[in-house]
């Protein structure tokens, strides 16, 4: 017990030190790069790069493992974890109220997410998809490379931004989304490797 008071702590500390005096312009970006349709674009060019790169069938099969992935990063964790855990947001931390900055949704309202966080699923999805994409197409440039990092960080920085995730959210989050994707990518070599032999 003595250990969680400590990263509870520690994960607070570093929650203020990341969650800074806000700006007009800066919460209407960060509310936009923390939407997941905002990124269908991205989305688009990454189906569209690994159309171009893989054969008919490994695309296909690319796809389903994408699939999978999303829904052991997204529904899988937020009923097995999220629900077991009940941990918090900082939106909804009854001491919090009145000294977060909430940065106003579609209605008007401040937003403050779901009652639970832990853990990230933005960060879990991006972090996954980035990984397994990465994995896909290597060998693949640095700058593509830091193209990839950059997204997932941002994203997942504008959910502490908002004020519903601690960053041990996001840490743990990023971990999860990355053993999914080594073990989709694991099914999905598997899989092409048997279609090649037959």
């Amino acid at each position: 017990m003595i250990l969680l008071d400590v990263l509870q702590s520690m994960d607070e500390r570093l929650f203020w030190l990341l969650h800074p005096n806000h700006t007009p312009w800066l919460d209407q970006v960060m509310w936009y790069v923390s939407k997941m349709t905002m990124w269908i674009p991205v989305y688009a060019l990454m189906m569209y790069t690994l159309f171009k790169r893989l054969h008919s069938v490994e695309f296909v099969t690319a796809c389903i493992a994408i699939a999978l992935l999303l829904f052991f990063t997204d529904f899988l964790a937020v009923k097995l974890v999220k629900e077991t855990v009940q941990r918090l947001r900082p939106s909804h931390h009854p001491a919090w109220q009145h000294l977060l900055h909430l940065v106003a949704d579609e209605n008007g309202n401040p937003y403050r997410g779901g009652q639970y966080g832990f853990f990230s699923n933005h960060a879990s999805n991006y972090a996954g998809v980035a990984t397994f994409f990465y994995l896909v197409i290597r060998p693949i440039s640095k700058l593509l490379t830091s193209l990839l990092v950059f997204w997932v960080v941002l994203i997942s920085y504008s959910r502490i931004y908002l004020g519903v995730h601690y960053p041990f959210d996001i840490l743990a989050g990023w971990m999860y989304g990355v053993l999914c994707a080594w073990l989709m990518f694991a099914v999905f070599k598997r899989l092409t490797a048997k279609q090649r032999l037959t």
